[in-house]
């Protein structure tokens, strides 16, 4: 084989390899089942922004002004959605979340697809005002 032919296939190896998706960053993510047949808790709105590093190497914003709507509950805490924002949790894949509240404090994210828990290291305390849930 000439020179060329081992920089063709020295080329179309590294291509091969560099295709391969690795799951190098994992979300740390626990089995959790929402109870949603509790009574309906306060939407509130979130008065401060809030960055969120979730152990990945990536983070999260919670924008200020969006209001977040009651869910169900978990042994963790309570869950809010909201439709102000899209928010994720990313590792090598990125998930749909939702957020879990305790004691008016962040302490980790609810992944409604993957019906899973996935904890913050430290919770972080929300700047909130609660609402009328008609307004």
């Amino acid at each position: 084989m000439n020179t060329w032919g081992y920089i063709i296939i020295s080329c179309f190896l590294a291509v091969l390899l560099a295709a391969c998706a690795f799951d190098l960053v994992h979300v740390k993510q626990i089995p959790a089942k929402i109870e949603t047949n509790q009574l309906s808790k306060t939407p509130f709105i979130l008065e401060k922004e809030l960055d969120v590093s979730y152990g990945t190497g990536y983070s999260t914003k919670l924008k200020q002004g969006t209001r977040w709507n009651y869910v169900g509950t978990l042994t963790y805490g309570d869950v809010y959605k909201t439709k102000d924002q899209i928010l994720t949790v990313e590792g090598s894949n990125i998930y749909e979340a939702y957020i879990v509240v305790s004691n008016d404090k962040l302490v980790g994210f609810y992944l409604p697809v993957e019906k899973s828990y996935s904890p913050i290291s430290k919770p972080k305390e929300l700047h909130i005002t609660k609402i009328s849930p008609n307004s």
